[in-house]
């Protein structure tokens, strides 16, 4: 098993940056497939990044792609997803999930609690 906590989230002006971190508990961190997932008022849950294992492989909702960037740190336990150029639409919270597979289709078992992030115009 392994638990999550996520910290970062905030209040930022539009085109202002956030970075987002996750604290994974356990010691087989980098056996999971890492997620970022968000979830705005009256809208479902999306997966806005993910990283396989290695942290070799990233993929990214279209929305967000040239904008976030997700990383991870095996040695520390963290992942991380450094957020540029924010738009109002990027208002929700944050999730961080962890998955033995990795991918969009990936059944993720672990989730952190969830972060607010909002973004003014």
């Amino acid at each position: 098993q392994v638990q999550l906590v996520e910290s970062g989230g905030g209040l930022v002006q539009a085109g202002g940056s956030l970075r987002l971190s996750c604290a994974a508990s356990g010691h087989t961190f980098s056996s999971y497939g890492m997620g970022w997932f968000r979830q705005a008022p009256g809208k479902e849950r999306e997966i806005v990044a993910a990283i396989s294992w290695s942290g070799s492989t990233t993929l990214y909702t279209d929305s967000v792609k040239g904008r976030f960037t997700i990383s991870r740190d095996n040695a520390k336990n963290t992942v991380s997803l450094q957020m540029n150029s924010l738009k109002p639409e990027d208002t929700a919270v944050y999730y961080c999930a962890a998955s033995n597979g990795w991918g969009r289709r990936a059944p993720y078992d672990y989730w952190g609690q969830g972060t607010q992030v909002t973004v003014s115009s």
